[in-house]
């Protein structure tokens, strides 16, 4: 155990710390049930999003697979590079009870035929399509590392708000509180030995009056 000076002002300090600490401690759950709700909130969308985007992505690659059939080699392969660009994205971020989260502004990445950047003259219905679907799943992969982001921050400041939990639970407050009872049990025995002496003291002066206020017959004569 630490050294601890057992004194009433050492007691007293010890009992605010122990408060302190346990409301700390409650305060700390209290963010950590809050978080956790927040998590499985955002883990049902999360859920919901990546079963939606298994589905586009599986359309995509079969639409595309169709189109690598059928159509010109080469009239794909001048559609893809056609509609080939940069992909620019505005983040911003928020606070979920103290912990920072992105977001991303909601753009669509999806095209009508003219913006895609080739002729639609010489272009089948089926590489539309592909173009199409690839550019859902697209923004559904943006959607979708906007809300795994949040849940990634949020289920780490979970795991470390639990830490500081078990930290005051398990560690800090049990030794403050052992501290605080040693320091107790030493003062109440530190009295007990006082008050004996007090009374030793006290029986013995009264033996050493009671012997000066005897006298004998003879000091009388």
């Amino acid at each position: 155990m630490e050294q601890v000076n057992p004194t009433r002002m050492e007691l007293i300090k010890k009992r605010a710390q122990i408060r302190l600490a346990e409301q700390g401690r409650d305060l700390l759950r209290e963010k950590m049930d809050a978080l956790i709700r927040e998590f499985f909130r955002i883990m049902t969308n999360v859920s919901d999003s990546r079963g939606k985007l298994e589905a586009v992505a599986d359309s995509a690659q079969r639409s595309l697979l169709i189109a690598e059939a059928v159509d010109d080699p080469v009239t794909l392969k001048s559609a893809s590079f056609a509609t080939k660009r940069r992909i620019s994205l505005d983040i911003r971020g928020k606070n979920i009870m103290g912990v920072p989260v992105p977001i991303i502004e909601k753009k669509r990445f999806t095209l009508t035929i003219t913006e895609r950047g080739y002729s639609p003259i010489g272009i089948s219905g089926r590489i539309d399509e592909t173009a199409e679907r690839f550019e859902t799943e697209l923004d559904l992969i943006i959607a979708l590392a906007e809300t795994e982001t949040a849940l990634r921050r949020i289920g780490e400041e979970i795991q470390m708000n639990r830490r500081r939990v078990n930290a005051l639970e398990q560690v800090l407050i049990p030794e403050l509180k052992q501290q605080a009872k040693y320091i107790k049990i030493t003062i109440e025995e530190r009295e007990r030995e006082d008050l004996y002496r007090l009374k030793k003291v006290k029986r013995l002066l009264q033996k050493k009056k009671q012997k000066g206020s005897e006298v004998s017959p003879q000091e009388q004569d």
